[in-house]
Protein backbone atom coordinates (compact mmCIF):
# COMPACT_ATOMS: atom_id res chain seq x y z
CA UNK A 1 0.00 0.00 0.00
CA UNK A 2 1.42 3.36 -1.02
CA UNK A 3 1.65 5.80 1.88
CA UNK A 4 0.47 9.31 1.21
CA UNK A 5 0.85 11.19 4.47
CA UNK A 6 3.25 14.12 4.38
CA UNK A 7 5.45 13.34 7.39
CA UNK A 8 5.78 9.75 6.22
CA UNK A 9 7.15 10.84 2.85
CA UNK A 10 9.67 13.26 4.25
CA UNK A 11 10.69 11.58 7.47
CA UNK A 12 13.69 9.80 5.96
CA UNK A 13 15.13 13.20 4.99
CA UNK A 14 14.41 14.70 8.40
CA UNK A 15 17.27 16.00 10.55
CA UNK A 16 15.30 14.66 13.56
CA UNK A 17 15.02 11.11 12.23
CA UNK A 18 16.65 8.08 13.78
CA UNK A 19 20.16 9.41 13.05
CA UNK A 20 19.46 12.95 14.20
CA UNK A 21 22.11 14.86 16.16
CA UNK A 22 20.08 18.05 16.47
CA UNK A 23 18.69 18.81 19.92
CA UNK A 24 15.11 20.02 19.48
CA UNK A 25 13.88 21.51 22.70
CA UNK A 26 10.13 21.53 22.12
CA UNK A 27 7.57 19.33 20.43
CA UNK A 28 6.86 22.15 17.96
CA UNK A 29 10.55 22.43 17.03
CA UNK A 30 10.76 18.67 16.51
CA UNK A 31 7.76 18.77 14.22
CA UNK A 32 9.10 21.74 12.26
CA UNK A 33 12.43 19.95 11.86
CA UNK A 34 10.59 17.00 10.34
CA UNK A 35 8.93 19.29 7.78
CA UNK A 36 12.14 20.99 6.62
CA UNK A 37 11.75 19.30 3.25
CA UNK A 38 8.10 19.62 2.25
CA UNK A 39 6.77 17.24 -0.37
CA UNK A 40 5.04 18.64 -3.47
CA UNK A 41 2.78 15.56 -3.52
CA UNK A 42 0.68 16.76 -0.59
CA UNK A 43 -1.98 19.36 -1.37
CA UNK A 44 -4.56 18.50 1.24
CA UNK A 45 -6.00 20.68 3.96
CA UNK A 46 -3.22 20.75 6.61
CA UNK A 47 -5.80 20.92 9.38
CA UNK A 48 -8.13 18.19 8.14
CA UNK A 49 -9.87 16.24 10.92
CA UNK A 50 -8.51 18.62 13.56
CA UNK A 51 -10.81 20.39 15.96
CA UNK A 52 -9.81 22.62 18.83
CA UNK A 53 -11.66 22.17 22.11
CA UNK A 54 -10.56 24.59 24.74
CA UNK A 55 -6.81 24.74 24.42
CA UNK A 56 -6.29 21.16 23.18
CA UNK A 57 -6.56 19.63 19.74
CA UNK A 58 -8.70 16.62 18.86
CA UNK A 59 -8.83 14.24 15.91
CA UNK A 60 -12.47 14.20 14.78
CA UNK A 61 -13.56 12.20 11.78
CA UNK A 62 -16.69 10.38 10.64
CA UNK A 63 -16.41 6.77 9.60
CA UNK A 64 -17.04 6.71 5.83
CA UNK A 65 -20.36 5.28 4.69
CA UNK A 66 -18.82 2.21 3.06
CA UNK A 67 -17.18 1.20 6.37
CA UNK A 68 -20.08 1.80 8.75
CA UNK A 69 -21.37 -1.77 8.45
CA UNK A 70 -18.32 -3.12 10.29
CA UNK A 71 -16.80 -0.10 12.09
CA UNK A 72 -19.04 0.70 15.05
CA UNK A 73 -17.26 3.93 15.97
CA UNK A 74 -19.43 6.07 13.63
CA UNK A 75 -17.81 9.31 14.79
CA UNK A 76 -14.14 9.04 15.77
CA UNK A 77 -13.09 11.51 18.46
CA UNK A 78 -9.62 11.28 19.98
CA UNK A 79 -7.95 13.88 22.17
CA UNK A 80 -4.43 14.49 20.86
CA UNK A 81 -3.36 15.87 24.24
CA UNK A 82 -1.40 18.78 22.86
CA UNK A 83 -1.74 22.56 22.60
CA UNK A 84 0.52 22.71 19.54
CA UNK A 85 -1.14 22.57 16.13
CA UNK A 86 2.09 21.30 14.58
CA UNK A 87 2.26 18.31 16.95
CA UNK A 88 -1.48 17.77 16.53
CA UNK A 89 -0.96 17.49 12.77
CA UNK A 90 1.73 14.85 13.23
CA UNK A 91 -0.43 12.79 15.56
CA UNK A 92 -3.38 13.29 13.21
CA UNK A 93 -1.34 11.89 10.34
CA UNK A 94 -0.61 8.68 12.25
CA UNK A 95 -4.26 8.24 13.19
CA UNK A 96 -5.44 9.05 9.69
CA UNK A 97 -3.11 6.56 8.07
CA UNK A 98 -4.02 3.83 10.54
CA UNK A 99 -7.75 4.34 9.94
CA UNK A 100 -7.28 4.21 6.19
CA UNK A 101 -5.24 1.04 6.49
CA UNK A 102 -7.96 -0.50 8.62
CA UNK A 103 -10.79 0.42 6.26
CA UNK A 104 -8.92 -0.62 3.13
CA UNK A 105 -8.03 -3.95 4.75
CA UNK A 106 -11.69 -4.69 5.43
CA UNK A 107 -12.70 -3.50 1.96
CA UNK A 108 -10.12 -5.86 0.46
CA UNK A 109 -11.91 -8.84 1.91
CA UNK A 110 -11.41 -8.93 5.69
CA UNK A 111 -14.39 -10.64 7.30
CA UNK A 112 -15.53 -10.46 10.90
CA UNK A 113 -14.31 -13.99 11.67
CA UNK A 114 -10.72 -13.00 10.84
CA UNK A 115 -10.66 -9.80 12.88
CA UNK A 116 -9.03 -11.50 15.85
CA UNK A 117 -6.42 -13.25 13.69
CA UNK A 118 -5.52 -9.97 11.95
CA UNK A 119 -5.19 -8.18 15.27
CA UNK A 120 -2.94 -10.91 16.67
CA UNK A 121 -0.84 -10.87 13.49
CA UNK A 122 -0.35 -7.09 13.75
CA UNK A 123 0.81 -7.41 17.36
CA UNK A 124 3.27 -10.16 16.43
CA UNK A 125 4.60 -8.16 13.47
CA UNK A 126 5.08 -5.05 15.61
CA UNK A 127 7.14 -7.04 18.10
CA UNK A 128 9.24 -8.48 15.28
CA UNK A 129 9.97 -4.92 14.11
CA UNK A 130 11.03 -3.91 17.61
CA UNK A 131 7.88 -2.07 18.69
CA UNK A 132 5.13 -2.64 21.19
CA UNK A 133 1.77 -2.75 19.45
CA UNK A 134 -0.62 0.15 20.10
CA UNK A 135 -3.86 0.86 18.30
CA UNK A 136 -3.75 4.16 16.44
CA UNK A 137 -5.65 6.21 19.01
CA UNK A 138 -3.45 4.99 21.87
CA UNK A 139 -0.34 5.51 19.77
CA UNK A 140 -1.21 9.14 19.05
CA UNK A 141 -2.18 9.98 22.61
CA UNK A 142 0.29 7.95 24.66
CA UNK A 143 3.65 7.99 22.89
CA UNK A 144 6.25 10.76 22.69
CA UNK A 145 6.67 12.51 19.37
CA UNK A 146 10.11 10.94 18.83
CA UNK A 147 8.65 7.43 18.83
CA UNK A 148 5.78 8.41 16.55
CA UNK A 149 8.35 9.78 14.10
CA UNK A 150 10.35 6.55 14.35
CA UNK A 151 7.26 4.47 13.67
CA UNK A 152 6.30 6.57 10.66
CA UNK A 153 9.82 6.13 9.28
CA UNK A 154 9.57 2.36 9.70
CA UNK A 155 6.19 2.39 7.96
CA UNK A 156 7.66 4.09 4.88
CA UNK A 157 10.39 1.46 4.65
CA UNK A 158 8.14 -1.58 4.66
CA UNK A 159 4.88 -2.77 3.19
CA UNK A 160 1.30 -2.21 4.28
CA UNK A 161 1.63 -5.08 6.76
CA UNK A 162 4.49 -3.29 8.49
CA UNK A 163 2.54 -0.04 8.45
CA UNK A 164 -0.43 -1.79 10.04
CA UNK A 165 1.81 -3.09 12.79
CA UNK A 166 3.81 0.02 13.70
CA UNK A 167 1.00 2.56 13.24
CA UNK A 168 -1.77 0.58 14.92
CA UNK A 169 -3.75 0.13 11.74
CA UNK A 170 -5.65 -2.86 13.10
CA UNK A 171 -8.28 -1.96 15.63
CA UNK A 172 -8.90 -4.08 18.70
CA UNK A 173 -11.53 -6.58 17.56
CA UNK A 174 -14.88 -5.07 18.41
CA UNK A 175 -16.78 -8.31 18.83
CA UNK A 176 -20.31 -7.92 20.04
CA UNK A 177 -21.48 -9.85 23.07
CA UNK A 178 -22.84 -12.86 21.17
CA UNK A 179 -19.76 -13.04 18.92
CA UNK A 180 -17.45 -12.67 21.90
CA UNK A 181 -19.14 -15.55 23.72
CA UNK A 182 -18.76 -17.81 20.69
CA UNK A 183 -15.08 -16.83 20.45
CA UNK A 184 -14.78 -17.56 24.18
CA UNK A 185 -16.34 -21.00 23.77
CA UNK A 186 -14.43 -21.94 20.62
CA UNK A 187 -11.02 -20.43 21.36
CA UNK A 188 -10.31 -18.55 24.59
CA UNK A 189 -11.81 -21.14 26.95
CA UNK A 190 -11.95 -24.16 24.66
CA UNK A 191 -9.71 -26.05 27.08
CA UNK A 192 -12.47 -26.00 29.68
CA UNK A 193 -14.37 -28.52 27.57
CA UNK A 194 -11.44 -30.92 27.25
CA UNK A 195 -12.45 -34.29 28.65
CA UNK A 196 -16.14 -33.45 28.82
CA UNK A 197 -18.76 -35.86 27.57
CA UNK A 198 -21.16 -34.68 24.83
CA UNK A 199 -23.84 -34.05 27.45
CA UNK A 200 -21.47 -32.03 29.61
CA UNK A 201 -20.39 -29.98 26.59
CA UNK A 202 -24.03 -29.35 25.71
CA UNK A 203 -24.84 -28.20 29.24
CA UNK A 204 -21.83 -25.88 29.26
CA UNK A 205 -22.83 -24.29 25.94
CA UNK A 206 -26.42 -23.93 27.12
CA UNK A 207 -25.50 -22.14 30.33
CA UNK A 208 -22.95 -19.78 28.73
CA UNK A 209 -25.18 -18.86 25.80
CA UNK A 210 -28.18 -18.31 28.05
CA UNK A 211 -26.14 -15.84 30.11
CA UNK A 212 -25.46 -13.86 26.93
CA UNK A 213 -29.08 -13.97 25.80
CA UNK A 214 -30.24 -12.67 29.18
CA UNK A 215 -27.73 -9.82 28.93
CA UNK A 216 -28.72 -8.98 25.35
CA UNK A 217 -32.40 -8.90 26.34
CA UNK A 218 -31.65 -6.23 28.95
CA UNK A 219 -28.73 -4.22 27.51
CA UNK A 220 -28.51 -5.22 23.85
CA UNK A 221 -25.93 -6.96 21.70
CA UNK A 222 -23.39 -4.17 21.98
CA UNK A 223 -19.61 -4.52 21.48
CA UNK A 224 -18.26 -6.32 24.52
CA UNK A 225 -15.51 -3.78 25.23
CA UNK A 226 -18.04 -0.95 25.15
CA UNK A 227 -19.98 -2.33 28.11
CA UNK A 228 -19.63 0.24 30.87
CA UNK A 229 -20.41 0.42 34.56
CA UNK A 230 -23.86 1.87 33.89
CA UNK A 231 -24.72 -1.17 31.76
CA UNK A 232 -23.44 -3.54 34.44
CA UNK A 233 -25.44 -1.77 37.14
CA UNK A 234 -28.59 -1.87 35.02
CA UNK A 235 -28.08 -5.60 34.50
CA UNK A 236 -27.43 -6.00 38.23
CA UNK A 237 -30.76 -4.32 39.01
CA UNK A 238 -32.49 -6.64 36.54
CA UNK A 239 -31.26 -9.70 38.45
CA UNK A 240 -32.07 -8.08 41.77
CA UNK A 241 -35.65 -7.66 40.56
CA UNK A 242 -35.77 -11.31 39.52
CA UNK A 243 -34.48 -12.43 42.92
CA UNK A 244 -37.18 -10.37 44.60
CA UNK A 245 -39.85 -11.65 42.19
CA UNK A 246 -40.59 -8.22 40.75
CA UNK A 247 -40.43 -9.39 37.14
CA UNK A 248 -43.62 -11.42 37.33
CA UNK A 249 -41.78 -14.73 36.98
CA UNK A 250 -40.96 -17.21 39.70
CA UNK A 251 -38.19 -15.70 41.88
CA UNK A 252 -34.71 -17.04 41.27
CA UNK A 253 -32.09 -17.69 43.92
CA UNK A 254 -29.14 -15.42 44.55
CA UNK A 255 -26.86 -18.32 43.66
CA UNK A 256 -28.55 -18.66 40.27
CA UNK A 257 -28.21 -14.94 39.63
CA UNK A 258 -24.56 -14.97 40.70
CA UNK A 259 -23.77 -17.78 38.26
CA UNK A 260 -25.41 -15.94 35.37
CA UNK A 261 -23.93 -12.55 36.26
CA UNK A 262 -20.57 -14.22 36.87
CA UNK A 263 -20.55 -15.69 33.38
CA UNK A 264 -20.63 -12.17 31.93
CA UNK A 265 -17.92 -11.02 34.32
CA UNK A 266 -15.71 -13.94 33.29
CA UNK A 267 -16.37 -13.35 29.58
CA UNK A 268 -15.28 -9.71 29.83
CA UNK A 269 -12.20 -10.55 31.92
CA UNK A 270 -11.08 -13.40 29.67
CA UNK A 271 -11.57 -11.35 26.49
CA UNK A 272 -9.64 -8.36 27.87
CA UNK A 273 -6.85 -10.64 29.09
CA UNK A 274 -6.70 -12.34 25.70
CA UNK A 275 -6.13 -8.96 24.05
CA UNK A 276 -3.73 -7.89 26.83
CA UNK A 277 -5.88 -4.86 27.60
CA UNK A 278 -5.59 -3.06 30.92
CA UNK A 279 -9.26 -2.18 31.30
CA UNK A 280 -11.58 -2.13 34.29
CA UNK A 281 -14.08 -4.97 34.34
CA UNK A 282 -17.50 -3.25 34.65
CA UNK A 283 -18.98 -6.31 36.37
CA UNK A 284 -16.41 -6.40 39.19
CA UNK A 285 -17.68 -5.95 42.73
CA UNK A 286 -21.31 -6.71 41.87
CA UNK A 287 -22.80 -9.86 43.37
CA UNK A 288 -25.83 -11.03 45.31
CA UNK A 289 -25.87 -12.20 48.92
CA UNK A 290 -27.82 -15.37 49.57
CA UNK A 291 -30.12 -15.33 52.56
CA UNK A 292 -29.48 -18.09 55.05
CA UNK A 293 -33.04 -19.32 54.55
CA UNK A 294 -32.81 -19.13 50.78
CA UNK A 295 -30.67 -22.15 50.03
CA UNK A 296 -32.82 -25.10 49.08
CA UNK A 297 -32.10 -27.96 51.46
CA UNK A 298 -32.99 -31.44 50.22
CA UNK A 299 -33.98 -33.51 53.29
CA UNK A 300 -32.92 -37.16 53.58
CA UNK A 301 -35.26 -40.13 53.39
CA UNK A 302 -35.67 -41.67 56.81
CA UNK A 303 -34.55 -45.29 57.18
CA UNK A 304 -38.12 -46.46 57.82
CA UNK A 305 -39.40 -44.69 54.71
CA UNK A 306 -36.88 -46.44 52.48
CA UNK A 307 -37.56 -49.86 54.00
CA UNK A 308 -41.36 -49.58 54.08
CA UNK A 309 -42.15 -47.47 51.01
CA UNK A 310 -39.28 -47.74 48.53
CA UNK A 311 -37.93 -51.25 49.16
CA UNK A 312 -41.24 -53.03 48.55
CA UNK A 313 -42.47 -54.92 45.50
CA UNK A 314 -44.03 -52.71 42.83
CA UNK A 315 -43.01 -49.48 44.57
CA UNK A 316 -41.87 -47.86 41.31
CA UNK A 317 -44.90 -48.83 39.24
CA UNK A 318 -44.14 -48.88 35.52
CA UNK A 319 -40.69 -47.29 35.76
CA UNK A 320 -38.26 -48.99 33.35
CA UNK A 321 -35.83 -51.52 34.79
CA UNK A 322 -32.59 -49.55 34.19
CA UNK A 323 -33.91 -46.48 36.01
CA UNK A 324 -35.08 -48.67 38.92
CA UNK A 325 -31.67 -50.34 39.17
CA UNK A 326 -29.90 -46.99 39.15
CA UNK A 327 -32.05 -45.75 42.02
CA UNK A 328 -31.47 -48.95 44.00
CA UNK A 329 -27.72 -48.64 43.39
CA UNK A 330 -27.84 -45.20 45.04
CA UNK A 331 -29.24 -46.49 48.33
CA UNK A 332 -26.17 -48.23 49.74
CA UNK A 333 -23.47 -46.25 47.89
CA UNK A 334 -24.56 -42.64 48.39
CA UNK A 335 -23.40 -41.91 44.84
CA UNK A 336 -24.63 -39.04 42.75
CA UNK A 337 -27.13 -40.21 40.10
CA UNK A 338 -24.77 -39.02 37.35
CA UNK A 339 -22.00 -41.21 38.78
CA UNK A 340 -24.15 -44.34 38.57
CA UNK A 341 -25.72 -43.77 35.15
CA UNK A 342 -22.30 -43.05 33.61
CA UNK A 343 -20.53 -46.12 34.96
CA UNK A 344 -18.51 -48.08 32.41
CA UNK A 345 -17.61 -51.78 32.80
CA UNK A 346 -14.12 -51.15 34.18
CA UNK A 347 -15.65 -49.09 37.01
CA UNK A 348 -17.93 -51.98 38.08
CA UNK A 349 -15.74 -54.49 39.91
CA UNK A 350 -18.02 -57.34 40.87
CA UNK A 351 -15.38 -60.07 40.65
CA UNK A 352 -13.04 -58.59 43.31
CA UNK A 353 -12.81 -59.99 46.82
CA UNK A 354 -14.79 -56.95 47.90
CA UNK A 355 -17.20 -56.00 45.09
CA UNK A 356 -17.08 -52.25 44.64
CA UNK A 357 -17.51 -49.27 42.35
CA UNK A 358 -14.50 -47.20 41.31
CA UNK A 359 -15.36 -43.56 40.58
CA UNK A 360 -12.40 -41.93 38.87
CA UNK A 361 -11.01 -39.73 36.13
CA UNK A 362 -11.90 -40.58 32.55
CA UNK A 363 -10.80 -39.18 29.20
CA UNK A 364 -14.36 -38.84 27.94
CA UNK A 365 -15.98 -37.28 30.97
CA UNK A 366 -15.11 -34.74 33.65
CA UNK A 367 -15.89 -35.54 37.27
CA UNK A 368 -17.24 -32.98 39.68
CA UNK A 369 -14.20 -32.61 41.95
CA UNK A 370 -10.95 -34.34 42.73
CA UNK A 371 -12.52 -35.54 45.98
CA UNK A 372 -15.07 -37.45 43.90
CA UNK A 373 -12.41 -40.03 43.02
CA UNK A 374 -13.09 -42.95 45.35
CA UNK A 375 -13.85 -46.65 45.76
CA UNK A 376 -17.15 -47.65 47.34
CA UNK A 377 -17.92 -51.21 48.56
CA UNK A 378 -21.16 -52.69 47.24
CA UNK A 379 -23.58 -54.12 49.79
CA UNK A 380 -27.24 -55.05 50.10
CA UNK A 381 -29.69 -53.92 47.47
CA UNK A 382 -27.04 -51.86 45.67
CA UNK A 383 -24.86 -54.93 45.15
CA UNK A 384 -27.81 -56.89 43.74
CA UNK A 385 -28.74 -53.99 41.45
CA UNK A 386 -25.23 -53.77 40.01
CA UNK A 387 -25.13 -57.57 39.47
CA UNK A 388 -28.03 -57.03 37.08
CA UNK A 389 -26.02 -54.40 35.16
CA UNK A 390 -22.35 -55.46 35.06
CA UNK A 391 -21.82 -53.43 31.87
CA UNK A 392 -23.48 -50.30 33.21
CA UNK A 393 -26.61 -48.51 32.04
CA UNK A 394 -26.45 -47.77 28.32
CA UNK A 395 -29.95 -46.29 28.22
CA UNK A 396 -28.94 -43.40 30.50
CA UNK A 397 -25.20 -43.08 29.87
CA UNK A 398 -24.42 -39.38 29.42
CA UNK A 399 -28.12 -38.61 29.92
CA UNK A 400 -28.25 -37.66 33.58
CA UNK A 401 -30.73 -34.86 32.98
CA UNK A 402 -33.17 -37.28 31.38
CA UNK A 403 -32.60 -39.76 34.20
CA UNK A 404 -33.36 -37.15 36.86
CA UNK A 405 -36.63 -36.22 35.17
CA UNK A 406 -37.69 -39.87 34.83
CA UNK A 407 -36.88 -40.67 38.47
CA UNK A 408 -38.64 -37.59 39.83
CA UNK A 409 -41.76 -38.39 37.83
CA UNK A 410 -41.76 -41.96 39.17
CA UNK A 411 -41.25 -40.81 42.77
CA UNK A 412 -44.15 -38.34 42.53
CA UNK A 413 -46.48 -40.66 40.64
CA UNK A 414 -45.99 -43.52 43.08
CA UNK A 415 -46.22 -41.38 46.23
CA UNK A 416 -42.62 -42.03 47.24
CA UNK A 417 -41.83 -38.47 48.38
CA UNK A 418 -42.67 -37.69 52.05
CA UNK A 419 -42.71 -33.93 51.30
CA UNK A 420 -42.41 -31.67 48.23
CA UNK A 421 -38.86 -30.84 49.35
CA UNK A 422 -37.69 -34.43 48.94
CA UNK A 423 -36.14 -35.58 45.68
CA UNK A 424 -33.73 -38.01 44.07
CA UNK A 425 -30.84 -36.61 46.11
CA UNK A 426 -32.72 -37.47 49.30
CA UNK A 427 -31.38 -41.01 49.00
CA UNK A 428 -27.78 -39.73 48.92
CA UNK A 429 -28.43 -37.57 51.97
CA UNK A 430 -30.00 -40.56 53.69
CA UNK A 431 -26.82 -42.58 53.14
CA UNK A 432 -24.77 -39.88 54.86
CA UNK A 433 -27.23 -39.53 57.73
CA UNK A 434 -27.24 -43.28 58.35
CA UNK A 435 -23.43 -43.31 58.45
CA UNK A 436 -23.39 -40.41 60.89
CA UNK A 437 -25.97 -41.99 63.21
CA UNK A 438 -24.05 -45.28 63.16
CA UNK A 439 -20.94 -43.45 64.37
CA UNK A 440 -18.79 -43.93 61.27
CA UNK A 441 -15.59 -41.87 61.23
CA UNK A 442 -15.92 -38.39 59.70
CA UNK A 443 -12.98 -38.94 57.35
CA UNK A 444 -14.49 -42.20 56.08
CA UNK A 445 -17.84 -40.52 55.51
CA UNK A 446 -16.18 -37.77 53.46
CA UNK A 447 -14.27 -40.31 51.38
CA UNK A 448 -17.34 -42.43 50.66
CA UNK A 449 -19.47 -39.39 49.79
CA UNK A 450 -16.80 -37.82 47.60
CA UNK A 451 -16.68 -34.69 49.75
CA UNK A 452 -13.63 -32.50 50.19
CA UNK A 453 -12.11 -32.77 53.68
CA UNK A 454 -9.97 -30.04 55.20
CA UNK A 455 -8.28 -32.48 57.56
CA UNK A 456 -4.81 -33.71 56.44
CA UNK A 457 -5.00 -37.01 54.59
CA UNK A 458 -3.01 -39.91 55.98
CA UNK A 459 -2.96 -43.39 54.50
CA UNK A 460 -5.47 -44.62 51.94
CA UNK A 461 -8.63 -44.20 53.97
CA UNK A 462 -8.83 -47.83 54.98
CA UNK A 463 -9.02 -51.06 52.98
CA UNK A 464 -12.12 -52.04 51.05
CA UNK A 465 -12.63 -54.90 53.49
CA UNK A 466 -12.61 -52.50 56.44
CA UNK A 467 -14.92 -50.08 54.66
CA UNK A 468 -17.37 -52.88 53.91
CA UNK A 469 -17.44 -53.93 57.57
CA UNK A 470 -18.15 -50.33 58.57
CA UNK A 471 -21.03 -50.07 56.09
CA UNK A 472 -22.60 -53.34 57.20
CA UNK A 473 -23.89 -51.41 60.22
CA UNK A 474 -26.19 -49.31 58.05
CA UNK A 475 -27.19 -51.81 55.33
CA UNK A 476 -30.96 -52.03 54.92
CA UNK A 477 -33.05 -55.17 54.64
CA UNK A 478 -34.70 -55.82 51.27
CA UNK A 479 -36.65 -58.60 49.58
CA UNK A 480 -34.66 -59.99 46.61
CA UNK A 481 -37.74 -59.98 44.34
CA UNK A 482 -37.81 -56.16 44.26
CA UNK A 483 -34.65 -56.07 42.09
CA UNK A 484 -35.72 -56.12 38.41
CA UNK A 485 -33.84 -57.96 35.69
CA UNK A 486 -32.57 -56.46 32.45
Amino acid sequence: MKLSIFPMLCVLHCPCSLFCTTNCTTESEKYMAIRTKPSPQIARDPDRYLKRRGTRWHYVRRVPTHAQSWDDRKLIQVSLKTHSVEVARLKRDALEQADELYWSGVADGLVAETAMERYEAAKTRAQALGFEYFTADKLATSLPVDEIVERIAKATEGNSRDADAVLGGVQEPSLRVRQAMEFYLETMAADEARGMSPHQVGQRLKVKRQAVEDFVAVIGNKPLLEINRTDAQKYYRYWLDRIEGRKGDKPVSANFANRNFGNMRKLFRTYADWLALDVKNPFDGLSFSARKTEKRVVPPFEREWIENKILRPGAFGRLNAEAQLIFLALIETGCRPSEICNLVPENIRLDHDVPHLAIGFRKDRQIKTEASVREIPLLGVSLEAMRQAPEGFTRYRDKETSLSAVLMKALRTNDLLPTPKHGVYSVRHSFEKRMQEAGLDYDLRCRLMGHANSRPKYGDGGSLEWRRKQLEAITLYFAPEIVPSI
